[in-house]
């Protein structure tokens, strides 16, 4: 069911639902382009969305002009810590914005940026936050990963090892062992570190099971044995991560397009949403380790990069209640697209 749509400044590369109570409406998108020349430039742009599903509302509350970005990501739930959206960038920066509202609702709502620093002549690929919001693991274009610290008034590069030998589009710390951190790279190769000792040890890698570069890690918040990778092979593989030092690939399935982003259901177990590049959007259940394509979206025109769930809320039609609502976005048409899965959720 599709609900709204609009088209941003520039190429659009992600999509971020705020997860922070009173603001589970608010929706960021990224963009990046690429100014070619003699002095090439890359430019790029946060939009501040209100997202009113039941409605068919999308408000552009505010917009940030930047340096290009290559992904953003609200901090996760904390006490005492409110919004903060960090920016991984293509100058090689890490910027966070704190969400600020001038009124009880989100009129004049806007992004202000808290703190940046630039982190490394290369360019600032991807990043997560560990589950406390006091660190950031961070990929870079030279294949090497920085964990940055959060204090109270800079950021702090705590230390940065070489991971990989190409670009690094994939760091994320583990959920319930935050001292771990998965990466994946255009190199093929899906690794463990361990935070523990500088730099970082190697915990496991694994250099055969992915055809093409690795793109996206990703564990959910309810199962702390399983973890979900997507690759330019167009597979989106199941590990059983119990062992560190040797997981075993559970399952995998073939969504036909390169599995760039990979988003769990915030309530619902092993509910996966997956952006799928050349091949739309794909809405995919696990069970007992095996994986079932449940749904496509295939109503972009270009590289399908960004997906989320709506956090809190979800939409229903004729009394029957369906999925939580979804927000997409593709590269070249620089189009923004919310809808809801026609599969019924239960929570």
């Amino acid at each position: 069911m599709d609900i709204a749509h609009c088209y941003l400044d520039g190429n659009a590369d992600a999509v971020e639902f705020c997860p922070h109570d009173s603001f589970h409406n608010v929706l960021a998108a990224s963009t990046y382009t690429l100014q070619e020349g003699v002095q090439p430039s890359r430019s790029g742009s946060i939009s501040l969305f209100s997202v009113g599903a039941d409605q068919g509302n999308l408000q552009l509350l505010h917009r940030l002009d930047t340096a290009g970005i290559f992904d953003i990501k609200w901090n996760p739930i904390g006490v005492g810590v409110g919004p903060l959206l960090a920016q991984a960038d293509a100058n090689g920066y890490l910027r966070l914005h704190g969400l600020k509202c001038y009124s009880d609702g989100l009129e004049g709502a806007q992004l202000k940026e808290v703190t940046g620093e630039k982190i490394n002549s290369s360019m600032c690929l991807c990043l997560d936050w560990n589950r406390s919001s006091t660190s950031i693991s961070l990929g870079l274009s030279n294949g090497s990963v920085s964990v940055i610290t959060l204090g109270e008034t800079k950021l702090q590069t705590i230390q940065t090892w070489e991971a990989h030998e190409f670009e690094v589009w994939a760091s994320s710390f583990d959920i319930n062992q935050p001292q771990l951190v998965y990466t994946g790279s255009d190199d093929c190769k899906f690794s463990c570190w361990d935070l523990r000792e500088s730099p970082a040890k190697l915990a496991f890698q694994n250099t055969k099971t992915h055809k093409m570069g690795v793109c996206c890690v990703s564990k959910s918040s309810m199962d702390c044995n399983t973890l979900l990778t997507g690759s330019y092979d167009e597979h989106l593989r199941v590990w059983d991560v119990r062992s560190i030092s040797k997981p075993v690939t559970e399952n995998s399935i073939c969504l036909g397009g390169g599995v760039w982003r990979i988003k769990h259901h915030p309530l619902v177990p092993n509910l996966i949403l997956a952006a799928c590049m050349h091949n739309g959007f794909a809405v995919v259940g696990i069970k007992e380790g095996n994986i079932k394509l449940l749904e496509t979206y295939n109503k972009h025109d270009s590289l399908a990069y960004g997906v989320d769930w709506q956090r809190g809320t979800s939409s229903k039609e004729g009394g029957r209640k369906r999925g939580y609502v979804v927000a997409t976005c593709s590269f070249y048409d620089r189009l923004l697209r919310i809808w809801v899965p026609n599969i019924e959720v239960v929570v």
